[in-house]
C-alpha cells in the first residue's frame, strides 16, 4: 500500500536566496480539497502547541526540512491497542510515556531570524500571488468543474438517505438507558398483547427489526462514503511515516557523529580548565570548612567561658558572649546537627543570668542600704553596681528599680528600729525584761530622751538619703551614657547614609570575648585575613593569628574568612562620675523613650526615698502621740520639736529636690492639737486671773517693763531668762509705753506676756499662724467681754467680793483697755508679715476687736459721767437761792468733784481727765439750769442773781483749783436762759 503512493521528493532551493518552491503532489489531481497533512503527529496535551513545530531540529544541520516532508502511518498512530489513550507525539510512542520534552537552549551559532529577513522574498512573490489568485477566481480548473456535479449528486443522495433515519438517533444525548428514549425506539405497545394478538406482535417486532437494520445500513453506507472521500489523505499519511523513519535514522547517525566531536572538543579544550576551576573551588571550600570547624571549636567553648565569667560576676561579658554566640549560630553555623541544642541551652543560661543579676542586685542594695553609717563611702563597690545596672539594662530588666525601692523601705524600717534599740539600751530606767515591746519602751522615755532619739533618727535618715542619692546618681549616669550613645549612633548612621555609605569610621571596633582556651570569637572570623597596612587605630582589637596559614595565594585571602555581622559592633568607652570606665555596645535593646522613662523613674525613686523617710518619721511621731504625750508638751518643748522637724524637712528638700508633706502634715495635726491645748491653757489662765482680779493698780515688775521696751524696739518675743545672780530692780507704779504712763492691773501684765507667747509660737511654728491668730483674737475678745462683765456689769461684787465698783476701778479698767488697744496694731502687723496675701482676710478680726474695745472705753467714760450726773440731779434738786453763800449744795458738789478728780487723776492722762471733766461740767450746767428755771431765777442783776453768781464763782474756783484743770473753760454763762 505504501509503494503505490509515493511521497513527494524533498524540496530543493530554486535560487541562491534559499527560497523553496513547493512541488504539487500527483495524488492531488482528482479533488482540490484533499491535501497532504502538514503535521500529522498530534501535539502533547500538556505542552506548548508551538514547541514541536517552531523549535530547532538537529536534522536541519544536514538537510533543509519543511513540514511538508512529514509522513506518518496513520493507522499505526491511531490504532495502538496497548495504550488507554493516544500518545501525545511520535517520541512518546517510540520511547515510551517516560519521555519528557525539555526546552532546547537556543544555539549561539545560529542567527536570530526576524520578519525583516523575509522582506526580499515577499516583495518578489507578492505580485505573482495576486495574479494567481485573480486567475484562479476567473478560470476554475477543468477537474473541478467535472467533479462538482458528481459530488453534489452524491451529497444529495446521502442527505436523502440520512433523512429517513429518525432524528432521535442523531441527538447527542441519545441513550437507551433513558426510559423515554427506550420507549420511543422500542414502543411497548407492540408487545403488550395477549391471546389472539400474538401473531400480530411477532409481525410488528419483525417489521421494527428490519426498520432498524435499514437505518444501520444507511449509516454504514454514509460512513463508507465519507471514508472513501478521504482515502487519498490516508494513504498519503502512511507514505509519510516511512520517509520519517528514514530521516530519523539519518538524524541519529548525525547526532552520534556530533557527540563524538563534542566529546573530543571537551577532552581537548574544557577538561583542563574545568579541573583548575574545580580544584580552586575545592580549595576555597576546604578553607571555609577549616574556618567553620575552628569557629565551631570556639563556639563549643562558650558554656565553660560563660561559667568562668559568672564565677567572677562578669554578667555583662557573659551576656555579650551569649548574644554573639547565638548570632553566630543563627548566621554562620545554622543547621549544624551537633549544635542543635546549643541555642536553647544558651537561652536557658541567659534566663539564669537574668535571675542571678536580679538576685545579686537585691543583695547589693540590701548590703549598701544597711551598712553602718560610720562608713564614709557614699557608693559601695561602684564597679559592681555599674556592671549590674548595665547588664540589667541590656536584658530589659527594668524592674530592678522596684527591687531597690523595696529594699529602701525595709532599710528605713531597720534604721528606726536600730536607733530605738540603741537609745533604749543606754537608758537604765527602762527594764527591757519587763517591757518587751519597743513601742512600750519608747513611751517610757521623757521628752529629753525621746527628742534625742528623734534627732538621731533624723541624722541617720539624712545619711541614708545621701547614700540613696549617690547610688541613684551612678545608676542614672549609666542610663544617660547609654542614651547618649544611642543618640550618637543614630547621628553617625544618618551622616554615613548622607555622606559616604561605603566608608567605615575609625571608631568601629571589633568586640570579642575571651573564651576558655584563650581565643576570641571575633578572631575566628578574622583568622587568615590579611592585616591592614599601616598602624591600627587604638580602639581596634588585634586579631588572633593562627599558626596555620589559610593559603599561599594572596588573591584568595578574602575567601579565607567567614564574615558575620555579629563579629563587628560599634562600642564606645565612657566614664561614670565615680571614675568607672564602661564599654557600651550598639546591641542595647532599649529605645530612647524607654531609657528616658527609666531616668525619670530613677528621679521618682529619689523622691520616693524622701517620702519613705518622712512616712517612717510620721509613724514614729504617731506612735509616741498615742498617749497624748505631744499634746502635753510645753511651748518651748513643742517649739524645739517643730524646729527640729522643720530643719529635717528643709534638709531633705534640698537633698532630694522635692517637698514632702507627710511629716509636715503630721506635725501640723499635732500643732493643731498643741494650739488647742495651748489656747485652752491660756484661756483658762486668763479666766482665773480675771475672776480673782480686784481691779486695783498693780506694781509693774522690771521684767515686764523690759518686755514692753523690747516690743517698742521691734522685738516681739519673750526675753531670755536672766541669770539668778543679777541685780534685782524695784518695781514701779506705772508701765511706761512710748513715753506714756499706764496704770494697770496684774492681769493685763500677764495678758501682754501671753500675747508675746502667741507671737513667739507663730515665729517658731509658721504653719499654725492662722490658728494662732484666730485663737489670740478669741482670747482678746474674752478679756474684753469678761472685764466688761466684772466692772461695768458689777460682776466683781459677787466673784471677788468687792463692796462697790468705784470710779477708780472704772478708770483703771479703761486705762487697761487702752493699753490693749495700743498693742493690737503691733500684733496685727506681726501676724500680717507671716500670712500669705490670700489669708489677709482673717486680719479683719483685729478691726472688730479694736472697735469693741473703743466702744467699751467709751462706755466706761459714759459710766463715770453718769455717776456724776445722778449725783448732780440728786443734789441740785434741793438747791435753794438763799444765804449764806456758798450754799451747802454747791459745797457738796465741789466735794464730789474733788473726790472724782483725786480718783482718776493718777490713772488717766491729762487730756482724758480734761475731756471727762468737761462732760461732767456740761451735765452740771444742765441740771443747774433746770433748777434755776424752776426757781424762776433769771439773769436780771437782782439779789437772787447775785447769790447764784456767788455759788457759781465758788464752783468755778474749786474746779479750776484742781490739777490739770486750771485752764479749763467751764463757760458757766450757759446756765441762764437766753433772753428773746
Amino acid at each position: 500500500m505504501a509503494s503505490s503512493h509515493s511521497s513527494p521528493p524533498v524540496p530543493r532551493p530554486s535560487n541562491s536566496d534559499g527560497i523553496f518552491k513547493k512541488e504539487v503532489d500527483s495524488s492531488a489531481k482528482h479533488y482540490k480539497h484533499v491535501r497532504s497533512l502538514p503535521d500529522v503527529c498530534p501535539k502533547e496535551p500538556t505542552g506548548d502547541s508551538h514547541r514541536l513545530c517552531d523549535g530547532p531540529s538537529v536534522v536541519a544541520d544536514q538537510h533543509r526540512w519543511t513540514v511538508y516532508n512529514s509522513k506518518v502511518n496513520l493507522p499505526a498512530a491511531l490504532n495502538d491497542p496497548r495504550l488507554a489513550k493516544r500518545e501525545s507525539d511520535f517520541f512518546t510512542k517510540t520511547w515510551g510515556l517516560d519521555f519528557v520534552e525539555t526546552e532546547v537552549m537556543p544555539s549561539f551559532y545560529l542567527p536570530h531570524i526576524t520578519k525583516e529577513h523575509f522582506a526580499p522574498y515577499l516583495e518578489v512573490t507578492t505580485q505573482r500571488e495576486k495574479i494567481h489568485e485573480k486567475c484562479k477566481n476567473i478560470c476554475p480548473a477543468k477537474d473541478d468543474l467535472d467533479t462538482i456535479p458528481i459530488l453534489s449528486n452524491n451529497n444529495d443522495k446521502s442527505r436523502t438517505d440520512l433523512e429517513q433515519v429518525p432524528k432521535i438517533f442523531m441527538k447527542p444525548d441519545f441513550a437507551l438507558d433513558d426510559p423515554l428514549t427506550f420507549n420511543a425506539v422500542l414502543p411497548w405497545s407492540h408487545f403488550s398483547g395477549a391471546g389472539g394478538k400474538g401473531s400480530r406482535d411477532v409481525a410488528s417486532s419483525r417489521l421494527l427489526q428490519e426498520k432498524l437494520s435499514h437505518y444501520l445500513d444507511v449509516v454504514e453506507v454514509n460512513i463508507a462514503h465519507q471514508i472513501s472521500l478521504r482515502s487519498e489523505a490516508f494513504f498519503h499519511a502512511m507514505t509519510s511515516q516511512h520517509e520519517l523513519q528514514d530521516y530519523l535514522k539519518n538524524t541519529s547517525q548525525a547526532v552520534k557523529v556530533l557527540r563524538d566531536k563534542i566529546a573530543q572538543i571537551n577532552k581537548v579544550m574544557c577538561e583542563g580548565s574545568l579541573n583548575i576551576l574545580r580544584q580552586a573551588l575545592t580549595r576555597n571550600n576546604s578553607i571555609k570548612l577549616y574556618n567553620k570547624m575552628k569557629l565551631m571549636a570556639t563556639v563549643h567553648q562558650t558554656q565553660p567561658t560563660v561559667q568562668l565569667l559568672l564565677s567572677t560576676s562578669e554578667f555583662v561579658g557573659a551576656l555579650d558572649l551569649i548574644a554573639t554566640t547565638q548570632e553566630v549560630l543563627q548566621q554562620e553555623l545554622q543547621g549544624i546537627h551537633s549544635f542543635r541544642h546549643l541555642g536553647s541551652q544558651l537561652c536557658e543560661l541567659e534566663k539564669l543570668i537574668d535571675k542571678m543579676m536580679i538576685a545579686d542586685f537585691s543583695t547589693y542594695a540590701r548590703s549598701d542600704l544597711n551598712r553602718p553609717f560610720e562608713d564614709e563611702n557614699e557608693v559601695l563597690e561602684e564597679e559592681r553596681l555599674v556592671s549590674l545596672v548595665f547588664g540589667l539594662l541590656k536584658q530589659r530588666k527594668l524592674d530592678f528599680l522596684e527591687i531597690y525601692s523595696e529594699e529602701m523601705i525595709s532599710a528605713a524600717k531597720h534604721i528606726i528600729k536600730q536607733c530605738v534599740v540603741s537609745t533604749i539600751s543606754q537608758i537604765e530606767e527602762i527594764d527591757t525584761e519587763i517591757v518587751v515591746k519597743l513601742a512600750d519602751q519608747m513611751r517610757l522615755m521623757n521628752f529629753h530622751q525621746w527628742f534625742e532619739l528623734l534627732t538621731c533618727i533624723f541624722a541617720n535618715f539624712l545619711f541614708f538619703l545621701k547614700r540613696v542619692k549617690a547610688t541613684l546618681s551612678v545608676i542614672r549616669s549609666v542610663v544617660l551614657l547609654v542614651l547618649d550613645r544611642n543618640q550618637k549612633t543614630k547621628f553617625q548612621e544618618g551622616t554615613v547614609a548622607e555622606g559616604s555609605p561605603g566608608k567605615s569610621f575609625n571608631t568601629i571596633t571589633e568586640v570579642g570575648y575571651l573564651t576558655h582556651e584563650g581565643m576570641f570569637i571575633s578572631d575566628a572570623f578574622k583568622e587568615g585575613e590579611q592585616p591592614s597596612v599601616g598602624p591600627e587605630p587604638k580602639n581596634q582589637r588585634t586579631s588572633y593569628q593562627s599558626s596555620e596559614p589559610c593559603g599561599s595565594d594572596s588573591t584568595s585571602e578574602q575567601e579565607c574568612t567567614t564574615e558575620s555581622s555579629s563579629s563587628r559592633e560599634q562600642t564606645s568607652s565612657s566614664v561614670t562620675p565615680g571614675g568607672v570606665e564602661i564599654t557600651i555596645n550598639e546591641d542595647m535593646k532599649l529605645t530612647d523613650l524607654e531609657l528616658g522613662r527609666v531616668a525619670n523613674n530613677i528621679q521618682e525613686l529619689l523622691y520616693n526615698a524622701s517620702d519613705v523617710c518622712h512616712d517612717r518619721c510620721v509613724k514614729f511621731l504617731m506612735s509616741r502621740a498615742k498617749d497624748g504625750f505631744l499634746e502635753k508638751l510645753n511651748s518651748s518643748e513643742f517649739v524645739a520639736l517643730s524646729r527640729s522637724v522643720e530643719i529635717f524637712v528643709k534638709d531633705t528638700e534640698e537633698l532630694c529636690g522635692r517637698r514632702s508633706m507627710s511629716l509636715r502634715g503630721a506635725l501640723q495635726s499635732q500643732a493643731n492639737r498643741f494650739v488647742n491645748r495651748f489656747h485652752e491653757e491660756r484661756k483658762t489662765k486668763l479666766s482665773l486671773l480675771l475672776d480673782n482680779e480686784r481691779w486695783k493698780q498693780a506694781e509693774v515688775p522690771a521684767e515686764f517693763q523690759d518686755l514692753v521696751n523690747s516690743i517698742a524696739d521691734g522685738r516681739i518675743s519673750l526675753p531670755e531668762k536672766r541669770a539668778t545672780g543679777t541685780e534685782e530692780r524695784k518695781p514701779t507704779d506705772y508701765l511706761i509705753v512710748d513715753g506714756q504712763k499706764y496704770a494697770v492691773v496684774g492681769t493685763v501684765l500677764l495678758l501682754i506676756r501671753i500675747f508675746l507667747e502667741y507671737c513667739q509660737c507663730v515665729d517658731d511654728i509658721p504653719s499654725i499662724t492662722t490658728d494662732m491668730l484666730i485663737r489670740l483674737s478669741d482670747l482678746i475678745k474674752q478679756f474684753n467681754s469678761r472685764s466688761c462683765q466684772l466692772v461695768l456689769g458689777a460682776g466683781a461684787l459677787q466673784v471677788v467680793g468687792l463692796k462697790t465698783i468705784t470710779t477708780k476701778n472704772l478708770a483703771l479698767a479703761s486705762r487697761c483697755l487702752q493699753l490693749i488697744v495700743h498693742y493690737i496694731p503691733i500684733i496685727r502687723a506681726h501676724f500680717e508679715a507671716r500670712l500669705q496675701p490670700k489669708q489677709y482676710s482673717i486680719l479683719r478680726h483685729f478691726d472688730h476687736i479694736t472697735k469693741d474695745y473703743n466702744d467699751h472705753i467709751a462706755e466706761i467714760s459714759a459710766k463715770l459721767v453718769a455717776i456724776m450726773d445722778s449725783l448732780f440731779e440728786k443734789v441740785l434738786s434741793k438747791y435753794e437761792v438763799k444765804a449764806p453763800m456758798p450754799s451747802t449744795c454747791f459745797r457738796n458738789v465741789c466735794k464730789q468733784m474733788t473726790k472724782m478728780h483725786e480718783a482718776i487723776y493718777d490713772l488717766l492722762p491729762e487730756e482724758q481727765t480734761q475731756m471727762l471733766f468737761l462732760r461732767i461740767n456740761a451735765s452740771f450746767k444742765l441740771h443747774l439750769k433746770r433748777q434755776l428755771a424752776r426757781l424762776n431765777v433769771v439773769n436780771d442783776g437782782g439779789p437772787q442773781h447775785g447769790l447764784v453768781m456767788a455759788d457759781v464763782a465758788f464752783y468755778t474756783g474749786n474746779i479750776q483749783a484742781l490739777k490739770t484743770l486750771k485752764n479749763l473753760d467751764l463757760n458757766m454763762a450757759e446756765i441762764w436762759e437766753q433772753k428773746r
